[in-house]
């Protein structure tokens, strides 16, 4: 089976993550972000993948190679200028087989691929969108269906007439070749979710009803819950089982004379000096220095990074290469890009976020 991945868009949202790095190879809990969507994919018997690229494509391949390294064949597809969802579907069906997954690059999710495809081949569907309830439907709009399983409307803007109907398109979809004759010629700008699929009811469009677990991280928050999850076990991972098998804490390769609290994977290479603490719920990428009596909880800090005596970091996000200095305080929702510099006796709170390469001299923030 093959799937493409839509994976083209700047991740403005994550910035400054995003500033240095395409939002599909952000490191989260040990790999690139979306190694799990493959790894999920596999699992679901898909061996043949094309990733459609355009912001800091280069990167990307960079990261994943041929996909050797996570058991499928992996190619990639640069579109010359962002064409949107089913702009990028268009421009791709030269290597597209007669039936195909389509997903959108930015969610972590553990849905059932196996019995979505099931219930398509069952209803014999031109088009089948998987669904998920979410408690808020208002910031994504609604998919009704019938008795059958045929999607009979899209929703933009759900309001309380609407109570009870709360399933989402959760951006995995089942589709037959045929549905590209409904976009224009290739290299056209188009939606699939707001032309094709609408145009698609009553011919052939279909939803599929999952109850897996699902999250969009395009933002922080949902990076850091993401991370949680992951750890937690809440989403179904492969180093999730790993985790599972080390009571919650991974430190392969690291060198601890402090303490690892559970939930939390620290990545090789790491140093935790006497007296830190890391964890729960924190994430340690490779070769990151903690010093002496720092404390960091529910937080990730990226590859490379070095964390200063008494330093403590909460609920933060610190890049790759990033210097903090000692007795600094981050917390509530920072996020510093790729090679900051912290002085000591800095304090930065609020969702502060802090572009790669500024410098903070000692003192310069207090709170």
């Amino acid at each position: 089976m093959q799937a493409l991945i839509l994976a083209g868009g700047e991740g403005t949202r994550l910035r400054p993550l995003t500033s240095t790095m395409p939002k599909p190879v952000i490191p989260l809990v040990g790999r690139p972000f979306i190694g799990y969507m493959i790894e999920w994919l596999r699992h679901h018997g898909v061996d043949d993948v094309i990733i459609s690229c355009y912001f800091m494509a280069d990167s990307i391949r960079a990261v994943l190679g041929d996909g050797s390294a996570h058991g499928v064949r992996l190619r990639y597809l640069e579109e010359p200028e962002p064409l949107g969802t089913g702009g990028a579907l268009k421009f791709a069906q030269d290597l597209l087989d007669p039936r195909f997954f389509m997903l959108n690059g930015d969610v972590l999710t553990d849905m059932d691929l196996t019995e979505q495809l099931a219930q398509h081949e069952r209803t014999g569907a031109r088009a089948t969108l998987a669904l998920i309830a979410v408690d808020d439907p208002s910031a994504y709009g609604l998919v009704r269906r019938d008795l059958d399983h045929s999607v009979t409307e899209f929703v933009e803007k759900p309001s309380g007439g609407a109570v009870g109907q709360d399933l989402i398109n959760a951006g995995a979809y089942i589709l037959e070749r045929n549905v590209l004759d409904a976009i224009g010629p290739a290299g056209t700008n188009a939606s699939i979710e707001r032309e094709v699929f609408p145009a698609l009811v009553g011919q052939g469009l279909y939803g599929y009803a999952s109850d897996g677990y699902w999250l969009d991280i395009g933002t922080p928050e949902r990076y850091l819950q993401a991370t949680f999850d992951i750890l937690e076990g809440i989403v179904s991972t492969d180093i999730g089982r790993e985790l599972s098998e080390s009571d919650r804490a991974l430190a392969d390769g690291a060198e601890v004379d402090g303490m690892v609290v559970a939930p939390a994977f620290v990545g090789p290479g790491c140093t935790i000096a006497e007296g830190a603490i890391v964890g729960g719920r924190t994430v340690l990428g490779a070769d990151v220095e903690v010093g002496e009596g720092a404390h960091i909880e529910t937080s990730v800090v990226l590859d490379g990074s070095r964390i200063g005596a008494r330093t403590t970091i909460s609920s933060s996000i610190v890049g790759v290469g990033v210097s903090i200095g000692e007795h600094c305080h981050i917390e509530g929702g920072v996020v510093l890009g790729e090679a900051v510099s912290i002085g000591s006796e800095n304090a930065l709170a609020y969702g502060a976020r802090i572009f790669p390469g500024v410098q903070l001299p000692t003192g310069a923030i207090t709170f």
